[in-house]
């Protein structure tokens, strides 16, 4: 298989395309045809060990994963023995979390791990983009305790978890107001938000409207800036840990707090009841993550280097060209 290594910790310069051997589904596995992947914050963190705490889990000195990716899209081309919930050629998607590897031709997965069905009409650009930062927008509202009721402001709505964080509260009857650039206005509206604030003229820390929630999905603000935002007890939400890496430490300290509160969440567990649950909301036309460009594997380097830009909006998806074709076709579930 043709898959993209990066056999030391650096630069977008480190990746590069190898030829190595096929992986064999063992008992209980799936072998998939990847037809398109993406690369993605996390990846980029991974590949340069950034933060340098990501060596504890990944590897000292070298990465013990060489080929990175999480997010995937493809057929399956093989199944090991005891598989009988899915069949040769059926189109599927998924996260592979604890192996990465989805930058790659062929892909080894359990059955019964984060992997589902690709809902008919979506095609393997989309549904490789829909795994991750959705999941963290979606864990991140649920921990957060989102109600119908609540009015929400979604900071960095044009970012992949930014984006999939205004339609899944829009899809929920949730009131959005969402903070992105000039450029991308049109854009977040047709996500689904309520009010758009155009950040290139407008300080959306000032705003006087009040706040249940408060996401920043793109770590750019903090909490002391959004707190007068906050109703009584609302909360300010990251994925990230903020610009001086106080956000861990304020989550501790405001929990205990009968006001407002701090929260950042830990990267949720993927499972397969997420994945078929993103499978639902696409199928029903409530969810489509948003696509910034495509490259093909060989320029898998020139994807990172645009992903570190901090430019893209959404997902940043690579196209695979896969040796594999099934013999006989199965249409998706």
């Amino acid at each position: 298989m043709r898959a993209a290594v990066n056999r030391s910790y650096g630069p977008p310069s480190v990746v590069h395309i190898e030829d190595l051997p096929d992986p064999v589904p063992g008992p209980g596995e799936v072998l998939i045809a990847v037809g398109a992947t993406t690369v993605n914050r996390t990846d980029c963190g991974l590949r340069g060990a950034n933060p340098w705490l990501v060596r504890l889990f990944t590897g000292l000195r070298d990465p013990r994963d060489v080929v990175n990716g999480g997010e995937f899209a493809g057929q399956i081309a093989g199944l090991g023995t005891g598989v009988t919930q899915f069949e040769v050629g059926q189109r599927v998607f998924g996260y592979s979390e604890a192996r990465l590897g989805a930058h790659a031709t062929l892909l080894v997965m359990p059955a019964d791990g984060p992997i589902a069905a690709t809902p008919a009409g979506i095609d393997d650009h989309v549904a490789a983009a829909s795994t991750e930062a959705s999941h963290y927008a979606l864990d991140t509202l649920r921990q957060a305790g989102v109600r119908r009721d609540h009015a929400v402001l979604v900071n960095g709505a044009t970012g992949a978890i930014g984006s999939a964080a205004v339609q899944l509260l829009h899809g929920r009857g949730v009131h959005v107001t969402a903070v992105c650039e000039t450029a991308h206005l049109d854009v977040v509206r047709a996500l689904g938000a309520d009010v758009v604030i155009d950040r290139s003229t407008t300080d959306f820390t000032a705003d006087e409207h009040v706040y249940d929630i408060v996401f920043d999905a793109v770590g750019k603000s903090s909490f002391a800036a959004c707190r007068r935002l906050l109703s009584p007890k609302g909360s300010y939400l990251s994925t990230d840990l903020g610009p001086w890496a106080q956000n861990p430490v304020l989550s501790v300290v405001t929990k205990v707090s009968p006001g407002r509160r701090a929260m950042m969440t830990i990267p949720p567990k993927r499972d397969r009841a997420f994945v078929e649950l993103m499978a639902a909301e696409m199928a029903a036309g409530r969810f489509r993550p948003v696509i910034d460009r495509t490259f093909p594997l060989d320029e898998i380097v020139a994807a990172y280097e645009f992903v570190e830009t901090g430019q893209k909006v959404g997902n940043v998806v690579i196209r695979i060209e896969s040796a594999w074709r099934p013999a006989s076709p199965v249409a998706a579930q």
